[in-house]
């Protein structure tokens, strides 16, 4: 605490210095371009105008629209070449040339700028430029969603194949740079909705309801240090304006999947502003069958079989809602509301045979009936205060209250024993999470320099209530078994410091900082009187910079420290034995465990967009999970433990062709060499191999506004601490169709139309133990989708710049 105290005094005082140092300085005059715009015939001044300006290269600078006098402004403008180019419905467009080389004065005043309007009516126009949907920022790609029509019939988690540096793994799985440690935000900030597990929502979200998904592969400072890979911002609603907008979305998939309905709302009136979005559906999942082999060694070699099927059902809903008030132009206070939940319930059967040389040492038939619910809630208020000698300046005090449940019941009976005295048994598992976070923000900019900083503390607390109970014969009843039936409760504290710095000049934008972490952990095992008392303190530095190379391409250079901690998931210690022979459970004596992550990445935007780059991380104590293998029981236990260390080096590369005006094609690979390494029971193991992922998609539009597309995804085998998976291979066709243009859209797919099955095989090993486990799935799948847009914006809505972001803390699949 004494180093953290130390580290916010140190903040403070270097802030005031740069403050007073930076009003020392004089720099170069910039100048205040300003006109206004009127009718020509009428005179009377023209609002909600486009305005752009742009260089002499023809490159759009900034962009502006008139306010109702007609006026508009740009400032901060260098002396130099510049044209003004006025566009507007029921008006032609105005091209005016702008010598601002030899100005000296701070103000340049248009003479009055009259606009002729259109003397004949005009026939539609079809815009057939498309939209860029790949976009490199100094520290970010994202993708544009809106832009890609395919999000009209596809989920937001199946088009994440799509997006740079993400892919999905067998099960449905995020990975981000093939890791699946990162952070989900929504609109910026943490939800409840994808915290406790994003796949339901995810993939009951319509795609056509987001704007755009920003990977941050180097997070800057002012975000929390965890998140090994990265972060995911999932952008639900673009630049709201006055009046309101909105889309509705229906959808139904089979034999996997289900029906689903998604909305979003957006409104400005007055000085209120809103955005609200809201979807759910019935997910059915097939029976299904898997089976496992075991291959133990030793004194008496044994095989453990086990054959099962799998079936389940779920549905999950989800609501957010943000709103803001601005009480003047200098203050503005808003809040955000989230709820979600979701109910699954599941039957696992199961035939399980132990040999040795031949001999049947063990064997039992088991069913298991499952049922989970859970649900989330969180909810923000924030205030933001601009000052009047730059509105650019920003003061933000944040508020933040979250807390989600996950309760799981299994009931497990057992027949046909052999040699197998287990009785049946009831898992009864109570998780509680909540967290108060208070944070401080101040933005400020001078000239081309940018800085930020802030403090931060959360206040997390994790609970567990888990029973284990036996049936008994002679009274009928499940009775709680002591020795495996615990409460855990476990708090987490972070106190943070961040200090960043962005400044632009000729070509260069370089964006740096430092992050001081103080994290104090405790953990209390009510039932076994025994506590865990810890203690982290961790500076976590972060540096990122992009070179204009020419107007249409850079290259990006991004380095950063990211740090893991555990979630409550890895550290409950609770034992899952929905399985007799083969448990789960966590560790609460877990460390936090680090990574060094480089990378360089070259962009071009021409007819076509290319992002290509290069990068190596290296971890440390990694929380791997580990498998050990117990010859007295002969059980198989997972848990998890910071073993070892990992290289990865990695390539990737992103590219958007239009060949034509109708035909375009994209493809999305990675490609990346796992070097991993770790102590398990005092035996060090290695593993090695080749991961990669692509994606190549393309789509053709034929008049009458139809359009299909085709997309092929293959899986590279996914490398783990102690084993390996399958390559996987897939691949969809889509049409969709405008029925009523940019409002009304029918669209269908057909997923995997070759394979009404797919066979998943992950191996694993360990010291005196293989283990093979097979899973047959249904592959073949259809959607169909309605899509509807309504509504009208004008004006912008005003909503905080700066709010809380808890990205700190390992998402839950």
């Amino acid at each position: 605490m004494k180093a953290l105290i130390l580290a916010i005094a140190i903040f403070i005082l270097s802030l005031l210095s740069f403050n007073r140092t930076v009003k020392a300085q004089d720099g170069p005059v910039t100048i205040l371009l300003k006109g206004i715009v009127s009718d020509s015939a009428s005179g009377k001044a023209l609002d909600f105008l486009t305005v752009n300006l742009l260089t002499d290269s023809a490159v759009v600078l900034k962009s502006d629209y008139t306010k109702e006098d007609g006026s508009f402004a740009f400032a901060d403008l260098k002396p130099r070449l510049y044209t003004i180019v006025v566009v507007g419905v029921g008006h032609q467009p105005k091209r005016i040339d702008v010598d601002l080389t030899r100005h000296r004065q701070r103000t340049f005043e248009l003479p009055g700028i009259f606009m002729n309007q259109q003397e004949t009516a005009l026939k539609e126009v079809t815009i057939t430029t498309a939209k860029p949907i790949i976009r490199q920022e100094v520290d970010r790609i994202s993708y544009d969603l809106q832009a890609d029509p395919e999000s009209k019939v596809f989920s937001v988690l199946e088009m994440m194949r799509k997006v740079p540096h993400l892919s999905l793994d067998a099960n449905d799985n995020i990975l981000l740079k093939g890791n699946t440690d990162f952070k989900i935000l929504i609109n910026g900030k943490p939800s409840s909705m994808v915290e406790r597990s994003y796949k339901e929502i995810l993939r009951s979200m319509p795609a056509s309801s987001i704007e755009r998904i920003e990977v941050i592969t180097t997070p800057p400072a002012k975000y929390d240090a965890e998140g090994l890979a990265g972060i995911i911002n999932i952008i639900t609603n673009k630049k709201m304006d006055n009046g309101f907008n909105g889309s509705v979305n229906v959808n139904e998939r089979f034999p996997v999947g289900g029906p689903g309905a998604g909305a979003t709302f957006s409104g400005k009136f007055g000085k209120w502003g809103m955005s609200a979005f809201a979807g759910g559906s019935l997910y059915r999942n097939p029976q299904t069958s898997n089976s496992i082999n075991r291959f133990t060694d030793g004194d008496m070699p044994t095989l453990l079989r086990q054959n099962g099927t799998d079936k389940s059902d779920s549905k999950s809903g989800y609501v957010g809602y943000e709103v803001s008030y601005e009480l003047d132009s200098l203050n503005l206070i808003s809040g955000q509301l989230n709820l979600n939940g979701s109910n699954s319930d599941g039957v696992f059967t199961q035939a399980s045979a132990l040999t040795a040389a031949q001999e049947t040492l063990q064997n039992y038939h088991l069913i298991s009936r499952n049922q989970g619910k859970g649900d989330g809630f969180d909810a923000a208020l924030n205030y933001q205060r601009g000052f009047r000698a730059d509105k650019n300046r920003l003061l933000t005090f944040s508020y933040r209250y979250f807390q989600y449940n996950n309760n799981q019941e299994n009931q497990i009976g057992i027949s046909e024993r052999i040699d197998y005295p287990l009785p049946d048994y009831h898992q009864l598992n109570e998780q509680h999470f909540s967290e108060h976070t208070f944070q401080i923000d101040y933005v400020y900019p001078v000239r081309k320099l940018t800085v930020e900083a802030g403090i931060k503390g959360i206040m997390r607390s994790n609970s567990s209530d888990f029973q284990y109970l036996s049936f008994d014969d002679e009274t009928g009843v499940y009775k709680p078994e002591p020795a495996q039936t615990n409460q855990f409760f476990n708090t987490q504290d972070v106190y943070g410091v961040y200090n960043t710095y962005q400044y632009s000049f000729k070509n260069w934008s370089v964006k740096g900082g430092v992050r001081v972490e103080n994290t104090i952990i405790s953990a209390d095992f009510i039932s076994t009187d025994s506590e865990v008392d810890k203690h982290y303190f961790n500076v976590i530095p972060s540096l990122s910079m992009n070179r204009k190379v020419n107007d249409k391409s850079s290259i990006n250079l991004g380095y950063t420290q990211r740090i893991q901690r555990p979630g409550i998931y890895q550290l409950n210690p609770f034992v899952d034995r929905s399985n007799p022979n083969f448990e789960r459970t966590g560790n609460p004596d877990l460390r936090p465990s680090t990574v060094n992550d480089l990378q360089i990445s070259y962009n071009l935007t021409k007819k076509y967009s290319l992002n290509a780059g290069i990068g190596f991380a290296f971890f440390k104590e990694l929380i791997f999970p580990v498998v050990v293998y117990n010859p007295a029981t002969q059980i198989t236990r997972t848990s998890y433990g910071n073993t070892g260390q990992a290289k990865l080096p990695m390539v990737n590369m992103s590219l958007n062709y239009p060949f034509t005006k109708k035909w375009n094609a994209s493809l999305n690979a990675r490609a990346a060499y796992g070097m991993v390494e770790g102590i398990v029971n005092d035996v060090k193991i290695k593993n090695r191999g080749l991961m990669y992922f692509v994606n190549l998609s393309s789509g053709y539009r034929f008049e009458k506004n139809w359009r299909v597309n085709g997309n092929l995804n293959v899986n590279g085998p996914n490398l783990t601490f102690q084993g390996t998976t399958n390559v996987r291979v897939n691949s969809s066709f889509s049409v969709n169709k405008d029925i009523l243009k940019d409002k009304l859209t029918l669209a269908a797919a057909v997923n995997n139309p070759f394979s009404k099955f797919r066979n998943d095989y992950r191996e694993t090993f360990g010291t005196g133990f293989l283990q093979e486990n097979y899973r047959l799935e249904y592959f073949r799948s259809f959607n169909i989708s309605l899509n509807y847009k309504f509504g009208k914006l004008k004006e912008a809505i005003r909503k905080n710049k700066r709010g809380i972001r808890n990205d700190d803390v390992q998402s839950g699949n």
